[in-house]
């Protein structure tokens, strides 16, 4: 077992939730089963023409960062992306099966009363509904059904943010991946300042959270913090890194060089792809032959979507400032980070090459990058091969 697969069995995380996988692998898949998302028969009406989807998500343990930085510095503006982090990762893992409009939304939220107070509470609240209304502008429809906010300080050490969302749509209209050797990879930027967003995005999403807040945080918060952390870990994998929270990181954007926090810039709020994914199924839908959303698993999330083909990602985005920070700061190997983080893309969409060109400029229309990160080979099984500045990782 490698250094770091020991640092992160030793810090109870998985990037590939292979326990998970097994303990339900014998769960019926939905109606459509290498669709992204649970495809679901219309139980809501009955109708043969409709389906449904039903999805649930949390924030992770970037509560527990948000926490942190929210101690540290007494801001309370960290709380609203945790909101859309856990609402995004809902509705854009729906979006790859198409779905992009009329989603219901319900929170759950579990706080350690003690600890987190209510104005929290009340920022994560308004979070969900500003977000709801910047989605709004941009013609997503999102309902709020309300939810749950518990007081269970004797199960959660800080606070815990969950979504589940539903939705009713068409299956002519459902997304099923049939990926196929010929197909480009266009990959969606992770990074950068969509026009839909306030501030400049380092690109980190929910996942990896574990890793990049131990790996890049001084160990002087585990004993400021206790609560911020399971208290079974060993100390040698408890915030290992040399950054504080407020040390500011040198970031070069189109608008020219910015700095940000080192806590903020790992706090980014998890971008959504719902308006631009809303404009490109209008246009391209019948011609997608799969839609990617790289969360857990990282650049290697296709391989559980993609039989009998090679995935090669050989022109990939410049790694942003954020995952080199978090390689630096944690020596992590290269193939890891592939594996755990996005490292700058989190949409993979794939096409004829044809419609390439027509789709990255819908994505730059939104402030989005957008590039032909690769192309699908022919394959006995399903790999993925990531050829980088750093290396060459094949995964199978």
């Amino acid at each position: 077992m490698s250094k770091d697969k020991l640092k992160y069995d030793l810090r109870g995380v998985s990037a590939s939730k292979d326990e998970v996988h097994a303990a339900i692998k014998h769960l019926d898949k939905g109606l459509y089963p290498n669709a992204f998302c649970k495809i679901l028969p219309d139980i809501a009406a009955g109708s043969p023409h409709y389906c449904n989807l039903l999805h649930a998500d949390t924030a992770g343990t970037k509560t527990s960062l948000a926490y942190l930085y929210w101690r540290e510095t007494g801001d309370l503006s960290v709380w609203p992306g945790v909101a859309q982090d856990a609402i995004v990762m809902n509705l854009d893992d729906m979006a790859c099966v198409g779905c992009t409009d009329d989603i219901v939304l319900s929170s759950t939220i579990g706080r350690n009363k003690t600890l987190v107070t209510g104005e929290v509470i009340a920022s994560v609240i308004r979070g969900t509904s500003d977000f709801v209304e910047k989605m709004a502008e941009h013609g997503v429809r999102i309902h709020l059904a309300g939810g749950e906010t518990a007081d269970v300080g004797d199960i959660v050490r800080t606070i815990d943010v969950g979504f589940t969302a539903f939705a009713r749509m068409k299956r002519k209209d459902v997304l099923v991946n049939h990926i196929q050797a010929g197909d480009v990879v266009v990959g969606l930027a992770s990074f950068g300042q969509a026009v839909y967003e306030d501030a400049y995005n380092g690109g980190m999403g929910s996942n990896g959270l574990t890793a990049a807040r131990h790996d890049v945080l001084s160990h002087a918060y585990a004993a400021k913090y206790p609560e911020s952390f399971d208290p079974n870990l060993p100390d040698s994998v408890v915030y290992t890194g040399n950054r504080n929270l407020t040390d500011q990181i040198d970031i070069h954007t189109n608008k020219g060089k910015q700095t940000i926090s080192a806590g903020k810039l790992i706090l980014s709020p998890t971008r959504t792809y719902l308006p631009v994914l809303r404009e490109i199924f209008a246009r391209y839908r019948r011609h997608l032959h799969g839609v990617i959303h790289c969360t857990g698993g990282g650049q290697t999330k296709v391989m559980k979507f993609a039989p009998g083909v090679r995935v090669v990602k050989n022109n990939l985005f410049e790694l942003p400032p954020l995952f080199r920070l978090i390689q630096e700061s944690s020596g992590t190997d290269w193939r890891e980070m592939y594996q755990v983080f996005n490292m700058g893309h989190r949409m993979e969409l794939y096409v004829a090459p044809r419609y390439a060109d027509k789709i990255m400029a819908i994505s730059q229309q939104f402030g989005i990058e957008a590039r032909v990160i690769g192309h699908v080979e022919a394959a006995p099984k399903a790999c993925v091969r990531v050829e980088s500045s750093f290396g060459t990782f094949d995964f199978e």
